[in-house]
């Protein structure tokens, strides 16, 4: 469903410094596939997955979404996909259900006002959509936010840090919906670097530093090749490296 290849992403300072924010990634994903992509702050996940949304153009290698080249036809991958960034991003005045079916009818989904207010439903939303989003929780717009990711049925879903600022029983809906999710067909791609919730929900993961990409496999084998007993041990010793 989605191959990345020797993906490179560079970035500039003022002093014209040049900084390599993802090094020659390379990975794919099922469907219905959960794919961790985990590392520290600043190890270049959000940069990857801006840069599979269309929203920043790699300066190297490919991106191939269903099917569709991404830098050839970025229109039609953001038809097959979503992405739902750390930040919600809501309009303040307007309630949830006012921006999901204002997202419905931009992506130009037939029943948009049925197929609005069944999302919110199914997300655990609807007693609060007609609320401003002003005044909502931030479980409550994680919620919003998954139903406008969702209204137009994306084939893949990219999440970034989706859990981040949610209590203890926000973090374990929202980890439940992405399950539910991925046994729809979808793919998911989640990054994060909270392990208590990656062992949770992911089925394969791959582990970022520095840009590059260190180690990939299903939890059990990350943890086999560092010789670690627990995720937690695995992740520091490939981000920091020996000593």
């Amino acid at each position: 469903m989605l191959a990345v290849h020797q993906l490179v992403k560079r970035f500039h300072t003022a002093s014209r410094e040049s900084i390599v924010a993802v090094d020659h990634l390379s990975l794919e994903v099922a469907p219905g596939e959960v794919y961790g992509l985990l590392g520290p702050n600043g190890a270049g996940k959000s940069t990857t997955l801006r840069m599979i949304a269309t929203l920043i153009d790699p300066d190297e290698g490919s991106i191939v979404l269903d099917g569709v080249d991404r830098i050839a036809h970025p229109l039609r991958v953001r038809e097959r996909m979503a992405y739902v960034p750390a930040e919600a991003g809501l309009p303040e005045r307007l309630s949830g259900r006012e921006v999901v079916r204002l997202f419905a009818a931009i992506q130009g989904v037939p029943n948009a006002a049925r197929r609005s207010d069944e999302l919110l439903d199914i997300m655990g939303a609807a007693s609060f959509a007609d609320k401003p989003c002003g005044d909502l929780s931030t479980g409550m717009k994680r919620r919003v936010v998954l139903a406008r990711a969702l209204v137009h049925d994306p084939r893949v879903l990219l999440l970034d840090e989706p859990t981040d600022g949610l209590d203890v029983p926000g973090r374990r809906d929202v980890l439940a919906l992405v399950r539910d999710q991925a046994a729809l067909g979808r793919t998911v791609i989640l990054s994060s670097h909270i392990m208590g919730e990656v062992e949770r929900v992911v089925d394969r993961a791959g582990v970022m530093a520095t840009g590059r990409l260190v180690a990939e496999g299903t939890l059990a084998q990350i943890m086999e090749r560092t010789g670690s007993s627990n995720l937690d041990d695995a992740f520091i010793a490939l981000v920091e490296g020996p000593g």
